[in-house]
């Protein structure tokens, strides 16, 4: 069944490959336009989520609601495009905050890079790629789980200086490149287990944000420097902001992590404020919900039993 599994991959992965960018886009706004179909409860989750936490009405949220689900087709088949990458992409970019950019490119110190799946982030790491050759270059990711589509989706993301790494018991691999003052990519936008949560507010709620971002900075001594490419019509826009030195923070390992985890979730935040219709908004996003909660709901039943 594995077999037959990385047969269609790989007939699939070629068949998109030659394809040119256009068509590529076009058939990436059908799997979203499929998906808004077929995936009713997602549907569901993403307007519920913008309703609550952007304060829309309900014809506005769906509205952003169903961008966003063409958005993510086309982000996913972006994985295609970023072996296609070259300098001439450079030219479709319009920079924001170029003078921080031209910092970090020159800075002597590691660097983590944090990022969200808003706008184009598959292209993110081949841009990063081409901006930092010099620098070995890791983007830590979520494998899923099945091998086939796991092995096709790491081919694709691969290039010459850019390791994929599993978020998962990665931390010595991670920190070996950090300490060769390499470049470490985290998307931190995802909701996760209790054991690497800390809880901080995200829009409207608490929502369970990944220290691993912030424990291997600060274990790094590194800069934590907020990085987005966003989709604008034919061209793109790359909006990256004064990093982060952790060296500055004061406190407890405990406090410091939060300041570094609440640094990023601001960004995060900051960012999907501003294109709403281009985040992950079908992610339940805040499922995963803080112990204190458990505690003031059993507290509440005791007195009400």
């Amino acid at each position: 069944m594995q077999c037959l599994k990385r047969i269609l991959y790989e007939f699939l992965g070629s068949f998109l490959f030659s394809l040119n960018e256009r068509d590529l886009v076009f058939i990436g706004k059908f799997l979203g336009k499929i998906m808004w179909v077929f995936l009713p409860k997602r549907k569901r989750v993403a307007i519920e989520q913008i309703k609550l936490h952007l304060g829309k009405e309900k014809k506005e949220a769906l509205n952003i609601a169903k961008k966003s689900f063409l958005n993510s087709g086309i982000s996913f088949l972006e994985l295609i495009m970023k072996r296609k990458v070259d300098y001439r992409f450079f030219e479709r970019i319009r920079f924001k905050n170029k003078e921080i950019l031209e910092k970090m490119i020159s800075i002597d110190r590691p660097i983590v890079s944090v990022t969200a799946h808003i706008g184009s982030w598959e292209l993110l790491g081949a841009l990063v790629s081409l901006t930092f050759k010099e620098r070995p270059i890791q983007i830590v990711v979520r494998h899923p789980k099945e091998e086939a589509f796991k092995e096709i989706l790491m081919r694709f993301r691969s290039s010459y200086n850019v390791e994929i790494v599993p978020n998962k018991d990665s931390a010595l691999k991670i920190l070996s490149c950090l300490k060769r003052k390499g470049i470490v990519a985290f998307l931190v936008d995802q909701n996760c287990g209790k054991r690497w949560a800390i809880f901080i507010k995200f829009f409207k709620d608490f929502a369970a944000v990944n220290m691993g971002p912030a424990l291997m900075a600060i274990r790094s001594n590194a800069l934590v420097w907020p990085v987005f490419l966003l989709r604008d019509k034919d061209h793109y826009i790359f909006e990256n902001f004064e990093p982060l030195d952790v060296s500055t923070i004061k406190g407890d390992l405990k406090e410091r992590i939060k300041k570094v985890a609440e640094f990023y979730t601001q960004h995060v935040e900051n960012i999907v404020k501003k294109y709403p219709d281009q985040w992950f908004w079908m992610h339940r996003r805040w499922k995963t919900r803080p112990p204190w909660e458990k505690i003031r709901n059993t507290k509440y039943l005791s007195k009400n039993s």
